[in-house]
């Protein structure tokens, strides 16, 4: 099942997106949501983001491809960074670009895990139930200004300005990411074709790693690292972030 968040008419709402369909719920997305029995077409509806996070962790270096191009040895363990809560956006907003000086901005293509229930030291097993589906994210980040001062790498500056968390437009739940690709487009043109099989730590496995050291919410969201085919962009641009069974995340640039 698809399920999104939307503004209609000047209120806010979720529900399951079916065809061209929005089937209105009310409730709790997480905890037996509620059929209203309203439909509303989907093209009538502003997408919102799909979840409203207490967390947003993204990983760094979990993918085999990307390892071996640059020389990096696969990590021990999730290397991972937060990103600000204003950074967050939703499907269709446009990502502002900031001053100047901060240099050059750029896409990462991503998959993201949304947790349905609190996760806390769960075991890989136990992981998936704690899992409510996924969606698509474009973890953007001022990739001159992380390594600008030579004492401190600024990962939460660099990962946090506003608009560098797009995610969305849906969630779906029934969703295998070991048989799924994911491509990004910049002003059309493919930029990233990637497996999401090559992840070195796979989405339980990260949800069991992570909430080891911090408890993880309904709600939360993992953006699971990205792959090949980075590279900065142009103001202007429209980025397109596509996940085979999940659809297009799609925003401005600039």
């Amino acid at each position: 099942m698809k399920w999104m968040r939307f503004r209609h008419n000047g209120r806010e709402g979720f529900g399951c997106l079916q065809g061209e369909q929005v089937l209105v719920h009310e409730g709790d997305l997480f905890n037996a949501p509620r059929a209203t029995g309203e439909q509303i077409a989907a093209a009538q509806v502003e997408p919102l983001m799909p979840c409203q996070p207490r967390t947003m962790v993204g990983l760094w270096n979990n993918f085999h491809a990307l390892a071996q191009k640059n020389g990096w040895q696969p990590p021990a363990e999730p290397l991972y960074f937060l990103k600000a809560p204003g950074s967050w956006t939703a499907h269709g907003a446009t990502i502002s670009a900031p001053p100047a000086q901060v240099g050059r901005i750029a896409y990462e293509g991503e998959l993201a895990v949304v947790i349905g229930r609190r996760a806390q030291r769960v075991s890989v097993e136990q992981a998936p139930a704690h899992i409510f589906g996924y969606t698509c994210a474009n973890d953007v980040t001022a990739i001159e200004l992380l390594n600008r001062d030579a004492s401190f790498a600024q990962w939460t500056r660099a990962k946090g300005f506003d608009g560098f968390g797009a995610f969305g437009p849906v969630i779906e739940t029934d969703f295998d990411p070991a048989a799924a690709s994911l491509r990004t487009r910049v002003g059309g043109r493919e930029r990233q074709n990637y497996a999401l099989s090559d992840m070195i730590f796979n989405p339980a496995e990260l949800v069991s790693r992570i909430s080891q050291d911090m408890t993880l919410e309904a709600g939360d969201v993992i953006l699971c690292g990205t792959s090949l085919g980075v590279l900065p962009m142009r103001a202007g641009s429209q980025v397109e972030i596509e996940i085979d069974g999940i659809g297009v995340l799609s925003n401005m640039y600039g």
